[in-house]
């Protein structure tokens, strides 16, 4: 019986281990489950990279918010399913995220376009197994909250890009915006336009950097 090889990505460990336990005792009709866990950005990171020079993981499980804080700049688990697709395109993506945002989501399928979405609240043991099924078999596979954000996609297709998701770490770090040239490509009138975007589009227009920060953290992009 064939073994499907899985890599699970998560910054608790806890929550890795529970895949692991579920779906290496849960009964496939096609195939066995063998899971792999790493706990941090760069060791999944490393896992990939190793990957794509030797076996492939036939599924990335990856949470978005993989908190380290000795890295120069906040990298998540979008950054690693964009990595996955250059690297080994023939590995299925699923991210298992608590972020229902319907921004965050649209980002994700616009930049990954992952073979599914599972909002943490609504993962248990059932739901995980039906998805590991649904990826394989015939995917793409959301849990309910993400088919919401998913629909929401009809009447506002707004995403961040690079710059967008720079800007919203110098802000949070306290860089002043006239320093922010020397780390973004953009000149300072088109900085500070960004910034403006940015706050219209969390709907704090009004308000200071502060509340664009905690907006940024809530959707889940810092």
């Amino acid at each position: 019986m064939k073994t499907l090889r899985i890599l699970a990505i998560d910054d608790h460990e806890m929550i890795t281990t529970g895949y692991k336990y579920i779906l290496e005792a849960a009964e496939f009709e096609d195939f066995n489950i063998k899971v792999e866990t790493a706990n941090t950005f760069e060791i999944g990171k490393q896992k990939i990279e190793d990957s794509s020079r030797s076996f492939k993981y036939d599924l990335l499980l990856l949470d978005i918010q993989l908190t380290e804080t000795h890295l120069e700049e906040p990298y998540s688990g979008e950054d690693l399913g964009i990595l996955a697709r250059k690297l080994v395109p023939e590995t299925k993506v699923v991210f298992m995220s608590s972020f229902s945002d319907n921004y965050r989501i649209n980002s994700i399928l616009k930049n990954v376009n992952p073979e599914g979405y599972m909002v943490k609240s609504e993962v248990d043991q059932k739901s995980l197994i039906a998805m590991v099924n649904g990826v394989v078999t015939n995917p793409p596979y959301y849990s309910q909250k993400a088919l919401v954000a998913i629909r929401k996609k009809i009447s506002n297709d707004t995403t961040l890009d690079d710059n967008d998701k720079k800007i919203l770490y110098h802000v949070s770090i306290g860089t002043r915006t006239k320093d922010m040239v020397d780390h973004i490509n953009l000149s300072l009138a088109g900085i500070e336009n960004r910034k403006r975007q940015l706050k219209t589009l969390f709907g704090v227009e009004k308000q200071n950097d502060l509340a664009l920060i905690t907006e940024a953290k809530i959707r889940g992009f810092l």
